[in-house]
């Protein structure tokens, strides 16, 4: 005796070698044994063979009209054997059985499956929309074969332009374009990336780049919507001295300025002078929200993204010429450089000058400080006087640092770029970055010492972390120091700022102990921060080998810093070098480039001499 039964989902013939009431042993066509469950038996014949039988049916079943036996179906369930017969008009033998069996089971869009050999027909609205959807998926596939093969002759088919760089940054997988991407991808064995590079698709490195960072992190654009109108801040006492700023010529957010009324006895008065926008972006407001959502002003060469609008920035940048609200911090300072008190007040301060690096760097430096015979210039006695107390505390921190190193600065026009080194820790650089140090840490300790809470930054065991609880930063030997003093530019500042506004004033403070969004900013920013530092990195990079393009730079000299791995001299810029024999950190190597790959932002560094040796440790015991 033989059968057609179901197994696996599929319609399969055999011989029955045995049985039970609730189970059969069979052997398939193919001459495999099992056991099979006698619900899943759907038919018994005597003849002819399982194999004759199941091809039979197949034959027979390629001409059956699934439309015809929808029609004759009815609305009620049915077994298949009811309908061979109807549709044959005798008993069907095993072939006819099986051919509509075979039909029934392989159209599920006509007919919806109630059991074993049972089934009911689609409802004719349903049918339609079935046929409609394979109709569109039949389209589809047309399409994306299509799309495939002009991707992989060369051709960016047109439905995809507009969609590259969503394409290779931030893909819908269940679009029909990426599939197809995907699709010529694998079959030409390239990446997307560089399929498309082959398309033309990518006529410029630096778009790819900076729209991937942007679909990234700034998914719906980076303009500002419309915002309500600032209120202007409230009446603020004037402060008592004139201030100035020191900034590079392409800063419009400048959020700090200084001070300075001399003493009699030889001291001064130094003002710390910060931006103030805590004053007029209101927690939660739809500008809050927007600096909330971004954290940080994104920096790259040629190009920047502000975290707040120009508006807003315009209405609290220390510029000059202007009284502007500010956050001081006021430093009495003794003749000896060593500080007698500080006090914080809310003031509007008179902006006399925004001193610029490019022009205040070659009179204000270590050759002309104390040089009476040196040019003057504006703010000369606050600027030498200031340089000078800053000494003091970059030493009584234990961090005074004679290795020289080195700040690169981009200047980007179009697509030429010049790339500058500067001598990181001149005297500009020590002034500003020892009073915002100054600034940061008695701002944290303030904070601390009236128990309202604040975001800190702290280190220890050698890692930078951000932290709600003050602790000590090992690396500015420091017991506080919480981010402060660029509210125009760090949303994490201006947190602070609001923090310090509400113990300065006497008032609640703006964030309770635990309170959560504290929290979500601690984790937010640090986040972001990473991320716009990453990109900043990467597009410096990116210019570096624009730079020797542009300069034809195809070999030059390099310092050793680990293994294989050099830096280029005059550029940030590392590079793993192959080819190279063993060396040590120091050592002055040239290298060749290869032709550098602005889309993976590489380039082939290959050995080419040892120039010097770096001169080794003397001896312990020397």
């Amino acid at each position: 005796m033989y059968l057609i039964y179901e197994e696996d989902g599929d319609i399969k013939a055999g011989s029955i070698l045995s049985e039970t009431p609730a189970a059969l042993q069979i052997e398939s066509q193919f001459g495999k044994r099992g056991k099979l469950k006698a619900a899943n038996v759907l038919l018994r014949f005597a003849a002819p063979s399982p194999a004759e039988a199941i091809e039979g049916a197949r034959s027979l079943a390629a001409e059956l009209d699934p439309d015809f036996l929808w029609e004759v179906a009815g609305t009620d369930e049915f077994g298949f054997e009811a309908i061979a017969l109807d549709y044959w008009g005798h008993p069907p033998t095993p072939a006819e059985a099986g051919a509509v069996l075979l039909k029934l089971h392989e159209a599920p869009i006509y007919f919806h499956k109630k059991g074993k050999g049972r089934y009911r027909a689609a409802p004719a609205e349903v049918l339609a929309a079935a046929k409609a959807g394979l109709e569109r998926r039949a389209r589809e596939a047309e399409q994306r074969a299509a799309w495939v093969e002009e991707l992989m002759a060369g051709h960016l088919p047109e439905a995809f332009a507009g969609q590259v760089f969503v394409l290779l940054h931030r893909p819908d997988k269940n679009t029909l374009l990426y599939k197809a991407l995907d699709e010529a991808c694998t079959k030409s064995g390239q990446s997307a990336l560089h399929l498309f590079q082959h398309c033309g698709a990518i006529a410029n490195p630096h778009e790819f780049h900076l729209q991937g960072f942007l679909l990234e992190h700034f998914p719906k654009g980076t303009g500002f919507p419309a915002l309500a109108e600032l209120a202007p801040p409230a009446d603020l006492p004037p402060a008592d001295a004139p201030a100035f700023s020191i900034d590079d010529a392409e800063t419009t957010e400048i959020d700090d300025a200084f001070s300075v009324i001399f003493r009699p006895e030889g001291g001064a008065r130094v003002g710390i002078h910060i931006a103030c926008p805590a004053l007029g972006i209101a927690p939660e407001s739809d500008l809050d929200k927007v600096a909330g959502a971004r954290l940080s002003t994104v920096y790259m060469p040629g190009h920047k993204i502000t975290m707040l609008p120009d508006a807003l920035v315009q209405s609290y940048t220390l510029a000059e010429g202007r009284a502007c609200p500010a956050l001081s911090l006021y430093v009495e300072v003794g003749a000896d450089y060593i500080i007698r008190s500080v006090e914080t007040r809310v003031d509007q301060v008179t902006i006399s000058a925004n001193l610029r690096h490019e022009t205040l760097e070659p009179v204000f430096n270590e050759d002309s400080i104390g040089h009476p015979e040196a040019p003057d210039y504006a703010f000369r006695r606050e600027l030498e006087w200031l340089w000078n107390f800053a000494t003091q505390l970059e030493a009584a921190r234990g961090k005074a640092d004679s290795v020289q190193r080195h700040d690169f600065i981009f200047k980007v026009e179009g697509d030429r770029v010049e790339i500058k080194r500067r001598l990181r820790g001149n005297p500009i650089d020590k002034l500003v970055s020892e009073l915002m140090i100054l600034a940061n840490s008695r701002w944290g300790a303030l904070l601390d010492e009236a128990g309202v809470p604040g975001i800190y930054r702290v280190q220890g065991g050698g890692k930078v972390r951000m932290q709600l609880q003050a602790a000590p930063h090992e690396g500015l030997g420091l017991d506080h120091y919480a981010w402060s003093s660029s509210p125009l530019r760090r949303y994490v500042d201006l947190i602070n700022q609001r923090q310090i506004l509400a113990v300065t004033r006497g008032e609640p403070p703006v964030y309770a102990k635990n309170d959560t969004r504290l929290f979500a900013v601690l984790r937010g920013f640090e986040l972001a921060y990473d991320a716009y530092n990453d990109h900043q990195r990467r597009m410096e990079r990116y210019w570096c080998l624009r730079w020797l393009i542009q300069e034809g730079v195809g070999a030059t000299e390099a310092s050793v810093i680990r293994e294989n791995l050099v830096r280029i001299e005059g550029l940030p810029l590392v590079l793993r070098m192959t080819g190279a024999p063993a060396l040590n950190p120091g050592d002055r190597v040239r290298v060749q480039f290869g032709a550098p790959d602005l889309l993976d932002i590489e380039v082939p560094c290959q050995y080419e001499a040892t120039l010097t040796h770096a001169p080794l440790a003397a001896p312990l015991d020397a």
